[in-house]
């Protein structure tokens, strides 16, 4: 059976549109508590959100949902998304529930969930989900109907495990630090975790009005940090998305540093401490030189597919810790069961202050292979995987290319193209060969 509501990351959409509406909320949230009481009599669920100001009716729309199928529900408010992730499990709740869209704009929505255990759940809960949307209804009668309540200190709570990833022995005193929130969940919490660690902050994007979420600020939009660094003579700046699990970082000088840099970063300070690191998961996107610097550390890197969840599941399955991909969802799974992009800023400041080494020294020796990607539009139903065309311009390109470079097609999973891309240490011959091989196809 296909999932028909849930995608890769929960269910997300426009508000006011199939499903993000007020009804099928609703409705969610009972098929939800129908699923949750099958194996707990009187489960209880925590609810966070991030800035929107749909949050509000989404919220109410759930809580309903909840209440009527007998489950109690306690709310945060606004929280980051690993937020509710670790208090679902600190507080020894049945399930995390995270109304957010992340780095979309202010008119999306979306809701996720999160396991007893803070993790992402799986495909098979999620059917379970959509087959108990498909039933009638059990409404529970007055006398078992779910409460609600709010947790007060959730903000003061997750700040004082942020600081518990950060080595007790270290200490951000001396640094001047921007940080950006994006107008998102994060805006109340962000600059009292490294201020509170010693940092002097300056705050920007930490001002929601419930529109202006991820609007020209935040991980999405890094210019505006770098402006700020600079006109603050800052040391650095962190910027996160809408639900902060998504880390960007700058240094004084302006320059970005990007999650496969940053993964870098995290395993070479694992390294430094003494620990172990038996491997690491990138994407099918991570850059080359990333994973040839991470070979000369002796650190092996595997490839999953493109999306923070698929990199869990690889870490998961091979039981290591760190992992990521380019955009800046990072994960350390010997600090927080999901993605954190305030954990993942400690992580890396953790490095320059134990180090005492800047970021660009730490990556000097990681220089970053030009990437050039097309996008091909192909006729309906053409068989691009058996064309020998492009079998020829692949076996003769990936010749050219040797060990200095690779080549990777792949069928969009949200518009129909196909991606072609080579990356190579010269950037002529990374968009050469890409042309050659995007030519060797039939046009839409």
């Amino acid at each position: 059976m296909s999932r028909q509501y849930f995608g890769t990351d929960g269910i997300r959409g426009t508000v006011g549109q199939a499903p993000i509406t007020p009804d099928f909320v609703l409705r969610l949230g009972h098929a939800v508590g129908q699923v949750l009481r099958k194996t707990t009599s009187r489960p209880t669920v925590l609810i966070g959100k991030d800035t929107r100001i749909s949050g509000y009716m989404l919220e109410s729309a759930l809580e309903a949902g909840f209440a009527s199928a007998g489950v109690d529900v306690v709310l945060t408010g606004p929280l980051p998304t690993p937020g509710v992730a670790y208090l679902t499990r600190a507080l020894r709740l049945d399930l995390g529930v995270v109304i957010s869209a992340s780095h979309n704009p202010f008119a999306d929505n979306g809701i996720k969930f999160f396991s007893a255990e803070g993790e992402k759940l799986p495909d098979s809960w999620e059917l379970a989900v959509e087959q108990a949307l498909e039933a009638a209804p059990a409404w529970v009668d007055s006398a078992n109907l779910g409460k609600a309540r709010r947790l007060e200190d959730a903000r003061g709570r997750y700040i004082e495990f942020c600081k518990s990833t950060f080595s007790p022995q270290l200490s951000l005193k001396g640094l001047k630090l921007v940080v950006d929130a994006a107008h998102g969940a994060a805006y109340q919490v962000a600059p009292h975790v490294f201020h509170e660690l010693g940092a002097e902050v300056v705050s920007i994007g930490c001002a929601p009005d419930g529109y202006n979420i991820n609007e020209g600020v935040g991980a999405t939009h890094p210019e505006t940090l770098q402006a700020a660094v600079r006109a603050h003579g800052a040391d650095y700046g962190i910027a996160l998305d809408g639900d902060a699990d998504r880390l960007q970082l700058v240094d004084a000088s302006g320059r970005l540093f990007n999650g496969d840099e940053l993964l870098f970063v995290m395993t070479a300070d694992r390294l430094a401490q003494g620990h172990a690191v038996p491997g690491v998961v990138g994407t099918l996107m991570t850059n080359m030189a990333v994973e040839m610097a991470l070979k000369r550390m002796q650190v092996e890197m595997v490839r999953a597919k493109v999306g923070d969840r698929y990199v869990l599941e690889e870490l998961q399955r091979r039981g290591w810790s760190l992992g990521g991909e380019g955009s800046g969802h990072l994960l350390a799974l010997d600090r927080h069961t999901t993605g954190d992009g305030l954990v993942s800023a400690l992580q890396v400041l953790q490095f320059i202050v134990g180090q005492q080494r800047t970021l660009a020294d730490a990556l000097s020796g990681v220089d970053l292979f030009p990437q050039k990607l097309i996008n091909v539009r192909l006729p309906v139903g053409f068989d691009w995987a058996s064309h020998a065309p492009l079998a020829q311009a692949r076996e003769a390109i990936g010749a050219q290319l040797g060990d200095r470079g690779r080549i990777l097609i792949r069928a969009s999973g949200t518009e129909p193209v196909l991606r072609v891309m080579v990356e190579a240490a010269d950037a002529d011959l990374a968009n050469s060969a890409a042309q050659a091989l995007a030519d060797s196809l039939p046009r839409a």
